[in-house]
């Protein structure tokens, strides 16, 4: 049995091209997930790196014991505030270095690759400030005051009291990242445009009407009645 077809009328717009095999929609592919996952195991091993700058690098404050109480060295010293700013700074460079490596790494880009470095960077900040408080003086001050002996100062134990440093290094990692995609990830070739089809229709215009022959009056060859 024959199915009938119907014509297509000039006026439709023309069928668009068959896809190409490789020319499916760009979707989340088990690719991309491992390099989300390889990109946040690697930034977040970088926090011991941040750690042990913060150790290196941050000024120390000190007290001193009069073999009762344990004071400061120098009450209006302003190491405290400098560690906190060290570690802030310290998370910013990384956060740029991470987010400058995971563009050169991948210039495409992706859903998945965003997550696994504000993932693997937020884990970073936080095992960079807990390796950092390890590896510094030990937190019991008491036992420390008792081994450095009276009026021998000894340094005070590591302390990060603006917590909200530890946002420094997810939000110039991510921030940076997106910044780096939008301005130089290639961009996908935009299709053509359908070839013969504007899609504005103009109606053709009417059909000029035959007008009626009109009376000129008896012709030569025809003689007037009487």
């Amino acid at each position: 049995m024959t199915e009938a077809v119907t014509p297509q009328s000039p006026f439709d717009p023309p069928p668009s091209p068959p896809e190409k095999p490789g020319d499916t929609a760009a979707g989340i592919t088990p690719a991309d997930i491992r390099d989300g996952a390889v990109v946040a195991l690697a930034v977040g091993v970088a926090g011991l790196l941040l750690g042990l700058l913060w150790v290196w690098l941050a000024p120390r404050v000190q007290y001193v014991s009069n073999g009762e109480a344990v004071f400061l060295r120098n009450s209006e010293s302003e190491a405290r505030i400098a560690a906190d700013g060290t570690f802030f700074l310290l998370s910013v460079g990384l956060g740029l270095l991470s987010a400058v490596g995971t563009f050169l790494w991948r210039r495409a880009g992706g859903v998945p690759l965003v997550i696994g470095l504000a993932v693997g960077s937020g884990f970073a900040a936080l095992a960079g400030w807990r390796f950092g408080l390890w590896l510094g003086s030990s937190s019991d001050v008491a036992t420390a005051a008792a081994a450095a002996g009276k009026g021998v100062p000894f340094d005070a134990p590591l302390e990060l009291l603006a917590h909200g440093a530890l946002l420094a290094w997810p939000m110039t990692a991510v921030l940076l990242h997106l910044g780096f995609t939008a301005l130089w990830t290639p961009r996908d070739p935009e299709p053509d445009p359908l070839a013969g089809w504007s899609g504005y229709y103009q109606p053709a215009p009417p059909a000029e009407r035959a007008l009626p022959p009109t009376d000129t009056g008896p012709t030569a060859s025809e003689a007037p009645r009487a």
